[in-house]
């Protein structure tokens, strides 16, 4: 009998209310005791006045006890709901009244209230900085876009309008293929582009990332204006070149003037010195060695310029520094033995590179009298190769790598630039830096092992 019972008392448990089942256990508690009360009234020695009066009194009883009940158990929980609603819907102001840490519904209402302070106090700080990246984006001199999955624009700053010449509410919403920045998205980050747009035209650096929103990944693009950037890099390299050009110039031009003056006067006078002809001859002469001096200068500057790209080959790094030591005559070159490296770059180029630093080493230290060593090592995904000298160090290292300077009687000034040239040229760089703890400079080539 109680097994088909079971889902009849269930289905009215889930259609009776929270309210009113409370109302049918309350009746049920108070029940036994009014029947006992009454069953005692009416079958005892009592007047039917009595007995009618105390019946009245005790079935009142009994349901303003049930109201009183229900009401003090459905009321608080009706203000629970009330505020967790105003929080859902954002409003944090409300606080419930008569929360006090004495009783258990008291805490609660306090854990509310408490619950409403810290998401207002959180969302005033999201407001606020919001507000901030929100100036912030309007102000910065980049552009900055977002798109979600569909490639559709969700965002953009003020310099975005700018660029692509429509206000944002004609653009929030549209695909980047008809706002032609499809070629943005499918960009690639190392590669500047050259991009006509309605506001500007110019070269952009691209700079892509990705975020989640609402559960959806959406990009990040960030255009850069590299038009001005490159211009004055452009105007500069052009400055150094002129400034180069013009010094050399005027150091095999200025004597050669001189000269050339000189001679003419010489050639004027009537009679001719009985030595003319060797003045002439001297002068000639002088002449001749700055116009080859002017010569040299100017194939070192076409080699500077006209660096081949790396042919790269596989080769044993140790091999090629030991075969480099070998040539050099004037002092024996130390060798600190690495790990067995092998590298995929252009070795002919690689040794001329260590070439020209080993031969500055070492003039630096005929000076002093001191010794050179030369080495490598691994550095996580580098190897860097190390030349030390004993020499007087670094003097001016603001100078090192500009080109056609140089300290040296007779050099050309191009060794450094143009070794710095080939380890850029293999994705790694040349630094030169004084020792610590001792006397001399340290040359360090880095180098990717992957190239």
């Amino acid at each position: 009998m109680s097994g088909p019972q079971t889902p009849t008392r269930s289905k009215l448990q889930r259609r009776l209310s929270y309210e009113g089942r409370l109302t049918w256990l309350m009746i049920g508690a108070a029940a036994p005791p009014v029947i006992v009360a009454l069953a005692l009234l009416w079958f005892g020695d009592h007047t039917a006045k009595v007995q009618w009066t105390l019946t009245l009194l005790i079935v009142c009883s009994g349901l303003g006890f049930i109201v009183s009940s229900r009401e003090h158990s459905v009321r608080p929980l009706q203000t629970m709901s009330n505020l967790l609603a105003a929080l859902r819907e954002g409003d944090y102001s409300i606080r419930a009244r008569g929360a006090r840490a004495d009783d258990a519904l008291g805490e609660v209402l306090l854990e509310i209230n408490a619950l409403g302070e810290t998401l207002r106090t959180q969302r005033l700080g999201a407001f606020e900085a919001t507000a901030l990246l929100r100036t912030i984006m309007a102000e910065i001199d980049v552009v900055i876009f977002t798109f979600d999955p569909e490639r559709r624009l969700r965002l953009l700053n003020r310099a975005g309008e700018t660029l692509l010449g429509r206000s944002i509410d004609k653009l929030l919403g549209r695909k980047a293929s008809e706002l032609n920045l499809d070629i943005v998205l499918d960009a690639d980050e190392d590669v500047p582009l050259t991009l006509p747009f309605p506001g500007a035209t110019g070269r952009w650096g691209v700079r892509k990332s990705s975020f989640r929103e609402r559960g959806l990944p959406h990009e990040l693009v960030v255009l850069t204006d590299l038009s001005k950037t490159l211009r004055e890099e452009e105007r500069n390299a052009w400055q150094r070149i002129v400034r180069v050009l013009g010094h050399e110039l005027n150091n095999s031009l200025a004597p050669i003037k001189s000269i050339a003056g000189s001679l003419e006067t010489l050639l004027r006078r009537e009679p001719p010195p009985a030595d003319w002809k060797d003045d002439a001859r001297s002068g000639l002469n002088v002449i001749a060695a700055r116009a080859e001096s002017l010569s040299r200068f100017m194939q070192s500057y076409a080699r500077l310029a006209r660096l081949p790209s790396p042919q790269k080959e596989t080769f044993n790094l140790e091999e090629l520094i030991r075969r480099v030591a070998s040539l050099e005559r004037r002092l024996k070159i130390q060798i600190a033995s690495g790990p067995a490296t092998t590298l995929n770059a252009d070795p002919a180029q690689l040794e001329q590179l260590l070439i020209n630093i080993l031969q500055n080493a070492v003039d630096a230290s005929l000076e002093t009298g001191g010794s050179v060593a030369i080495g490598w090592r691994e550095i996580s995904e580098c190897v860097e190769v190390y030349v030390q000298d004993e020499g007087q160090g670094i003097m001016n290292p603001t100078n090192l790598f500009v080109p056609f300077f140089t300290t040296k009687p007779g050099g050309s000034g191009i060794g450094l630039a143009l070794s710095r040239q080939i380890a850029e040229a293999h994705g790694g760089s040349l630094t030169l830096v004084n020792r610590r703890g001792h006397s001399g400079c340290e040359a360090l080539l880095r180098l990717p092992r992957q190239l």
